[in-house]
C-alpha cells in the first residue's frame, strides 16, 4: 500500500562541503546584488521626473517580477546549501511552483507590452503620447500580472489533487513542475497536456508580439535615411532586446528543448541560469546600456553625496 508523503526532500547540489560553502557564498551575493538592482531601478523610475515615461514604468514591473521570482527560489536554496539538503511539504511545494510560474508568466506578458511600447514609440511616435497614456500603461500592467497569475492557476489546481506517494526526494534546485510531477503516483497526462496547453497564452503569444514588433521596429528603422537616426533607434531597443533574447533562450532550453539528453546537473545549471543570474542581468543590461538611468543615478547619488 502506497502512503500519501507529506514531505519532500530536496537535495538541491550534491558537492563537497568546500564547494557547497562556495556555492552558498556565491548565491548569497548573486541575490544581495539582485535585491539592490532592482530595487534601485524601482526607486529611480518612482523618484525620478525624467523617468516618468511608459518603458521606465514597464521595466520596473519587470523589477519587481525579477525579484518575486528570485526571491522564491535562492532562499530555500541557501538552506539547502547550508544543511546539505532540506525537507518541504508538499502544500509549500506547490505554492513554491505557483508563485514561481505566475512571475515568470507575468513576465513574459511585461516583456510582449515592452516590445509594443517600443513599436508604437518607432513607427508612430506623432502618436506615441496618445496611445501610450498613463491609464493604458496601468491597464497593460494590471493585465498583465492577473493573466499570469489565473492562467498558471489552473495546473497548480490540478497538480495539487494528485497523490503524491514516494519516492519523496526531488532531484531538483526547487519545487519545478517536471520533477514534481515524477513523484505523482496518479496519472499525469492531463496535467502535461493542460501545461501544453496554456504554453500558448503565456508563451506563444507574448512571442508572437515581441516577433510581430520587431520585424515593424526593424522596417521602420531601416527606412530611416540618416545612419544617426538608425542607430539613435535602435538604441531605444538593444536593451530590451538583449533582455528577452536571454528570457527566451534560458526559458526555452530548460522546458521546450527535449531534455532526454540532459543530465541532472546541466539541468541545474541550465535552471539556475534561468531563476537567478537573468534577474541579476536584467538590471545591470538596463542601466549600463541606458544613459537617462545612468544619469539618474548620479543626480541621486550627486544629490546624497552633497546633502
Amino acid at each position: 500500500m502506497k502512503i500519501k508523503m507529506k514531505e519532500i526532500s530536496d537535495v538541491g547540489f550534491q558537492v563537497n562541503q568546500d564547494l557547497r560553502i562556495f556555492l552558498f557564498s556565491l548565491l548569497l551575493v548573486v541575490y544581495c546584488v539582485t535585491i539592490c538592482g532592482n530595487l534601485l531601478i524601482i526607486t529611480l523610475v518612482s523618484t525620478s521626473k525624467n523617468l516618468h515615461t511608459p518603458m521606465y514604468f514597464f521595466i520596473s514591473q519587470l523589477s519587481i517580477s525579477d525579484i518575486f521570482v528570485i526571491s522564491e527560489i535562492v532562499p530555500n536554496l541557501l538552506y539547502i546549501l547550508l544543511n546539505n539538503g532540506g525537507t518541504i511539504t508538499i502544500i509549500d511545494c506547490i505554492t513554491q511552483l505557483y508563485f514561481f510560474c505566475a512571475c515568470e508568466a507575468c513576465a513574459c506578458f511585461l516583456l510582449a507590452v515592452m516590445s509594443y511600447d517600443r513599436y508604437v514609440a518607432i513607427c508612430n511616435p506623432l502618436r506615441y503620447s496618445a496611445i501610450m497614456t498613463r491609464g493604458y500603461c496601468i491597464i497593460l500592467t494590471i493585465t498583465s500580472w492577473l493573466l499570469g497569475f489565473s492562467i498558471i492557476l489552473i495546473h497548480i489546481i490540478k497538480t495539487a489533487k494528485l497523490h503524491f506517494c514516494g519516492p519523496n526526494i526531488i532531484d531538483h534546485l526547487f519545487c519545478d513542475i517536471v520533477p514534481l510531477l515524477e513523484l505523482a503516483c496518479s496519472d499525469t497526462s492531463i496535467i502535461h497536456l493542460v501545461v501544453y496547453v496554456m504554453g500558448i497564452p503565456f508563451v506563444l503569444i507574448p512571442t508572437t508580439i515581441i516577433v510581430v514588433s520587431y520585424t515593424y521596429i526593424a522596417l521602420a528603422v531601416l527606412r530611416i535615411s540618416s545612419s544617426t537616426g538608425r542607430q539613435k533607434a535602435f538604441s531605444t531597443c538593444s536593451s530590451h532586446l538583449i533582455v528577452v533574447s536571454t528570457f527566451y533562450w534560458t526559458m526555452f532550453s530548460i522546458y521546450v528543448v527535449p531534455s532526454k539528453g540532459l543530465t541532472n546537473t546541466l539541468s541545474k545549471i541550465l535552471s539556475l541560469l534561468y531563476t537567478v543570474f537573468t534577474p541579476l542581468i536584467n538590471p545591470m543590461i538596463y542601466s549600463l546600456r541606458n544613459k537617462d538611468i545612468i544619469k539618474a543615478i548620479q543626480r541621486t547619488f550627486q544629490k546624497h553625496v552633497i546633502w
